[in-house]
């Protein structure tokens, strides 16, 4: 940390020094002066000048010089920036010139507030004006949303001396300098984000500035990281019924795999069906999600059969439901593509079904082994649980970077 030494300070310690009473007290003090007095610039400062300034308070305070230690006190304050030098310097004042009028400090806050005051009362005016039904609580909920935006004020670019204050840049800036602490490593994320926010030109600057370019990562990670866990609370909830799960996963392809590039917007494919979540691989051919309920699921996932464990008829019969819906797509897949441009030649599916706490006495890698199986044996037809699937998408957004 800097410290401060300057003319304020010299002033007060001169006074310091007349209130000082023992001899020791007063060298302690000259010795202070003497080095800010030894520099090459006109004060010196340093991690010396601060113990040298505690030297003097110890000293004091063995010697019973107690007002000397406040003001003493002080002087560190001032040094190592704890004090503001407007206020410094009208603490000072107050000790020899009390009987002075206003200081230029005083008169200067006077004006700022007045000036401050009267810009706030044409925010109110102005917004009354566009919404006369509003309360006085709308009114100053509107200030407050200004006066946190004015902390990024940009200077215009086509008019010269004048500057501009963008609603909404203080949230997008708490937005920045979240991301930036949770995901990506900048040595100042406030500055960071200051910086980006107030740029008259952000978008241009988010493409091209290093930190820019990791912020779209990391707005990406952000995202996912959000859907992830609305997904995981879904998954979890022994109330969540299909419908909920699938506006859990709904938009959000990235957690089944890299493969995938999108997903399709058209649902009903076949006459009579209606796909879950129909995905789009990266060579262009149709991936089905079939949803199955997790935590409520009314039967189990696997059972005993012969010193093994099997998948049960509830994974069966989703499995069978999967197959069914690749038949009609095979039967369907020349009008299919001619219609709405999908390949189902080469389609696949995927059954979520049902989670291992359903069963909490049958180990989960046993239940996810007597799936992996069962898959191994299907060619076009996966099944997993829910949870492996939202642990694999942790483990896959853990190594995004």
């Amino acid at each position: 940390m800097d410290v401060r030494s300057d003319f304020a300070l010299k002033l007060q310690l001169d006074h310091v020094a007349e209130q000082a009473g023992d001899p020791k007290v007063k060298d302690a003090l000259e010795a202070v002066v003497r080095h800010m007095n030894s520099g090459r610039s006109p004060y010196r400062g340093g991690r010396t000048l601060v113990a040298l300034l505690q030297d003097v308070r110890a000293t004091a305070a063995a010697l019973d010089e107690w007002h000397v230690v406040r003001l003493v006190q002080d002087s560190l304050d001032y040094a190592e920036g704890r004090i503001l030098r407007p206020d410094f310097e009208e603490r000072y004042r107050l000790f020899q010139r009390s009987t002075q009028p206003l200081s230029s400090h005083q008169d200067y806050l006077a004006r700022t507030l007045s000036a401050t005051l009267a810009f706030f009362m044409q925010l109110g005016d102005q917004y009354l004006a566009q919404h006369p039904d509003a309360g006085a609580s709308d009114v100053l909920t509107h200030v407050k949303g200004v006066a946190q935006d004015a902390r990024y004020m940009q200077q215009s670019q086509e008019r010269t001396g004048r500057y501009r204050i963008l609603r909404g840049s203080a949230e997008v800036a708490a937005w920045l300098e979240q991301v930036f602490q949770e995901r990506v490593d900048v040595e100042d994320p406030e500055a960071t984000a200051r910086r980006i926010v107030m740029s008259p030109e952000s978008l241009a600057v988010l493409a091209a500035d290093r930190d820019g370019q990791l912020l779209l990562r990391a707005a990406e990670v952000q995202r996912r990281r959000r859907g992830l866990k609305a997904l995981r609370t879904a998954v979890e909830d022994p109330r969540a019924s299909e419908s909920d799960l699938q506006r859990a996963l709904d938009g959000q392809h990235w957690i089944f795999g890299g493969q995938f590039v999108g997903q399709a917007v058209q649902r009903r494919l076949v006459p009579g069906d209606e796909v879950d979540i129909p995905l789009i691989r990266g060579d262009g051919a149709l991936h089905i999600v079939e949803l199955k309920r997790s935590m409520s699921l009314k039967g189990s996932l696997v059972k005993r059969h012969r010193g093994c464990w099997v998948p049960t008829a509830e994974v069966h019969d989703a499995v069978s439901q999967a197959v069914n819906y690749l038949v009609g797509l095979d039967e369907h897949r020349q009008r299919i593509r001619d219609e709405l441009g999908i390949e189902t030649r080469r389609a696949s599916a995927l059954v979520l079904i049902g989670h291992p706490s359903l069963q909490p006495d049958v180990p989960e890698e046993a239940i996810n082994e007597a799936l992996r199986t069962l898959n191994t044996h299907m060619s076009r037809v996966e099944a997993v649980t829910y949870k492996e699937l939202v642990d694999n998408a942790e483990r896959a957004l853990g190594g995004w970077r």
